[in-house]
């Protein structure tokens, strides 16, 4: 009589592979929703997480878009009863991203990413230095007129939409840097309006993901209670630390982007 083959052979044991995938990603979406609430740029870390999972890119990107876009929708609804997201501009704002982001996916087909990615490794240690000697996280400025903010405000959400189209990563912490460094938001209007973009961007390509099943549901809804969890905490900080919760935040995302950059490049 043949002996039955260990639950180790061939494939593997199902629930344990499934028990893993799940420690490997939910703390680390925990974290990088708490990481985005404050600053922007959880991607940086919980679409790795997905990756390092052992799930294929595809599914990794649209799973990853449904948890952190649950994630998004908790700080976006916690922002707005705070008071922090001007809805008119909002609206423009995410307008133009989604514009921007259409023709930066189409500029994505023409230029050869690698020749991007270099220009990336000059623009990083750029950020962090204004970041770090920069004054308009740490003290408002003087607010423009109305409708020279709304331009600039849209400017701002068109250009950082071409790059979200083109690369993607730190989308959201790059434009509460120009949000606030160019346009005069106050810190907390310019990351309520970050938090009312990245969800409307995040909700359209979700949607496209959804349409071509490359979305694993149960994983993604486990995943997005604890994007959900580190978004509240998130906003938590923020309320009760402000600035000086967010500029240590956003230099940690910004050092993160840049080894990862590199890393693109070297390998």
């Amino acid at each position: 009589m043949r002996r039955a083959l260990p639950a180790a052979a061939g494939k593997g044991n199902p629930m344990s592979e499934t028990l893993m995938r799940c420690l490997v990603i939910f703390p680390l979406v925990f974290l990088a929703g708490a990481v985005d609430a404050v600053a922007g740029g959880g991607g940086l870390i919980s679409l790795p997480a997905y990756l390092i999972s052992g799930l294929p890119v595809h599914l990794a990107i649209g799973t990853n878009k449904l948890s952190a876009g649950m994630g998004t929708a908790l700080a976006t609804w916690r922002y707005a009863k705070s008071g922090y997201i001007p809805w008119r501009e909002s609206l423009c704002c995410a307008l133009c991203t989604l514009a921007g982001s259409a023709g930066g996916a189409k500029l994505a087909l023409l230029l050869d990413d690698r020749i991007f990615k270099i220009v990336m490794l000059v623009i990083l240690p750029l950020t962090g230095l204004y970041v770090l000697r920069g004054k308009s996280l740490k003290t408002e400025q003087a607010p423009l007129p109305p409708r020279k903010t709304l331009l600039l405000s849209m400017g701002i959400a068109l250009v950082i939409g071409v790059y979200d189209g083109f690369y993607g990563p730190g989308t959201g912490t790059f434009l509460l840097l120009g949000l606030t460094g160019l346009a005069h938001w106050k810190l907390q209007e310019a990351n309520g309006l970050t938090k009312a973009v990245n969800l409307t961007t995040n909700v359209t390509a979700l949607t496209v993901f959804l349409l071509h099943g490359a979305v694993l549901l149960p994983l993604g809804l486990a995943a997005g209670a604890f994007s959900i969890a580190g978004n509240y905490l998130g906003t938590r900080i923020f309320d009760r630390g402000g600035a000086r919760a967010i500029k240590p935040i956003i230099m940690v995302v910004l050092s993160i982007f840049f080894i990862k950059v590199l890393w693109e490049v070297l390998t």
